[in-house]
């Protein structure tokens, strides 16, 4: 069984236990996350798509901890000008642990 969900304009493939990061979202470690914007549902062969979203299905997920991604940086230079700079940036994010997936039916 998997699920496809929409959390903070990204869409994510998670199964039952999966561990994931998102952007952050408020909760703090240990509490308990119910996403409503289900996009698809697969049970064995059924799978059920939504229009946008598939009615009465939810996924029940922990906050694991608030983390900081992987360290992005830009860097501008131009030549003959002894000009650059470089600047970096480290995403904050979430990260969940799926606990269950609910089909609402």
């Amino acid at each position: 069984m998997y699920a496809i969900i929409e959390v903070g304009a990204k869409q994510y493939n998670v199964k039952k236990d999966d561990v994931i990061e998102v952007n952050k979202q408020a909760g703090a470690k240990g509490d308990n996350i119910i996403i409503d914007k289900v996009l698809l549902v697969s049970k064995d062969k059924k799978v059920e798509i939504g229009q946008p979203y598939v009615l009465g299905a939810k996924v029940q997920a922990t906050v694991l901890g608030q983390v900081l991604g992987e360290k992005t940086t830009a860097y501008k230079y131009r030549r003959r000008k002894a000009f650059h700079w470089e600047k970096g940036h480290r995403a904050q994010l979430t990260e969940l642990k799926i606990k269950s997936i609910d089909l609402g039916l």
